[in-house]
């Protein structure tokens, strides 16, 4: 008889092989990740969380480098969803600069991960680390400074942003405070780090505007 499983109300078969269910399997993962690292996840531990067989989620991955390649994917779908595709229905501009900083500070602070910034907690671990892994969550984070600077770039071009601005000098500054927002809400359980965000953001934004 073929078990089933119901988590975050899927049901699960005892051998699971449908796409619904890998989301369902990769979600956990990223969860797991954001708070213990990817190398605090395993195959044996997420079978465990689901009520799964390791040989089940074995034919999804084959060994713990591609589970974990998998969930930095996973992850990256999250965080376009929650900070890239809502900033793309603001025109371009300091507006959409504006909306892409507090995009990505609601997400950070309403722990859609639970651990925070997902690629925060997996950059810092793998920072120092050559591999497939390393290679794949720093190709997210430069995709995602290069999306920042663009959008700093398009608004300079639009006349909203000083003309000597230099985007790639911004785009760091502004994702700056918005990762030590991060850093400082989960170290010191401080919510008030993400306001010091916001103004430190709006103050560096405002200084740069044609608009002061």
């Amino acid at each position: 008889m073929n078990r089933t499983f119901v988590h975050g109300g899927v049901e699960m078969p005892g051998r699971p092989r449908d796409e619904r269910t890998r989301s369902v399997i990769l979600r956990r993962a990223a969860d797991i990740a954001s708070r213990d690292g990817l190398e605090g996840l395993s195959i044996g531990r997420l079978a465990t969380d689901l009520g799964v067989s390791k040989s089940g989620l074995f034919g999804y991955f084959g060994s713990k480098e591609e589970l974990q390649l998998a969930t930095i994917r996973a992850a990256t779908a999250v965080y376009v969803e929650e900070v890239i595709q809502p900033a793309l229905t603001v025109p371009p501009g300091l507006d959409r600069v504006r909306r892409l900083c507090e995009n990505w500070l609601s997400y950070s602070q309403r722990r859609v991960f639970p651990g925070g910034c997902f690629f925060f907690t997996v950059n810092a671990e793998f920072d120092a680390r050559p591999g497939r892994v390393r290679d794949a969550a720093a190709a997210a984070s430069l995709d995602w400074t290069r999306f920042v600077a663009r959008a700093v770039d398009d608004a300079r071009q639009l006349g909203e942003l000083a003309g000597d601005t230099d985007p790639d000098q911004l785009a760091f500054e502004l994702i700056a405070f918005m990762e030590t927002a991060n850093a400082v809400s989960l170290l010191h359980d401080d919510p008030n780090a993400y306001e010091r965000a916001r103004t430190a953001i709006h103050r560096r934004l405002d200084t740069a505007s044609t608009n002061r």
